[in-house]
């Protein structure tokens, strides 16, 4: 994980090279939930964050396609530097991704695609339920509908609902690191690995209050029934590892099943190599499968 944070101040050190970071025009959008930068022409993407981190994990994906594409990079207030504002108290992914569906009626954009890491992908899943026709196209990378379902199938929200209070407890009053040294313990108290619910912790941080209440509704929100509602074609991203001994040699099984309720049935893109997070572990690969999503 280490190794992960350094490569991500990396990317943010060197963004000027790409011509991201300062250079992105910041969006005449007013939210006290989310920031957006935009810069480019062509076809809209929008490019969600997940749980602790900024528009910043798309820096190298940005560089890529900000020739071609009109990028929105959003970012959740609360996360990383950015004050909390509205989002230092209550609920917060559905308030979310409410913001991004105003963002993106508010500029006019002609049905966007979607890109969601993590969290990310679960609020890009809630606007694709909630605009319709608005949005062209979605993209989730490594996102469940219901997080714990990838750690055990059978997993049920009042399952998880002791251990989400847990985490949040740890999360709000010991901080990140103690939740990373005790994530792996609450993952084995549901059957399985717990890479792709708690070793997202931590990579730019944030406020606390923000982190544990995002990190409570990415463990017991349940996005499965709300699948049908989704009009748009569906691309689902996840890492995957041919070593039977890793847990996520299980993950074609477990993403497909999560998104089984779908209306049409999902495109999936195993990333071998990748664990969480996806576009940091392998680049390469990972552009490649946005390249054809976007074809």
């Amino acid at each position: 994980m280490e190794q992960r944070r350094q490569l991500l101040k990396g990317l943010a050190a060197g963004a000027a090279l790409w011509g991201v970071g300062p250079a992105w025009a910041q969006s005449a959008f007013r939210s006290s939930r989310i920031a957006v930068t935009a810069r480019g022409r062509g076809p809209d993407v929008i490019l969600i964050p997940g749980l602790a981190s900024t528009a910043e994990v798309w820096t190298g994906l940005a560089g890529q396609l900000q020739g071609r594409r009109r990028l929105h990079l959003v970012s959740v207030r609360g996360f990383g530097d950015l004050p909390p504002q509205a989002n230092a108290d209550g609920a917060l992914m559905a308030a979310v991704a409410a913001e991004v569906r105003r963002y993106i009626s508010e500029q006019r954009l002609d049905r966007p695609a979607l890109i969601g890491h993590s969290m990310g992908g679960q609020v890009g899943l809630r606007v694709a339920a909630d605009a319709g026709t608005r949005v062209g196209r979605v993209m989730t990378v490594d996102s469940s509908p219901f997080f714990p379902a990838l750690i055990s199938p059978q997993a049920t929200v009042r399952d998880v609902e002791p251990i989400a209070q847990v985490a949040y407890q740890a999360l709000q009053f010991l901080g990140d690191e103690a939740l990373r040294t005790r994530g792996r313990s609450m993952g084995l108290e549901l059957g399985g690995a717990a890479d792709a619910v708690f070793q997202s912790m931590g990579w730019q941080g944030g406020d606390r209050r923000v982190l544990a209440q995002a990190l409570y509704e990415v463990m017991t929100v349940d996005l499965r029934r709300r699948l049908p509602e989704i009009t748009a074609p569906v691309t689902v991203v996840y890492g995957w590892s041919a070593d039977e001994a890793s847990p996520r040699a299980r993950a074609d099984s477990l993403f497909r099943g999560a998104y089984a309720s779908l209306r049409r049935p999902a495109t999936f893109e195993r990333i071998e190599g990748a664990e969480h997070m996806v576009m940091i572990d392998q680049p390469r690969r990972f552009l490649a499968a946005v390249e054809r999503f976007l074809a």
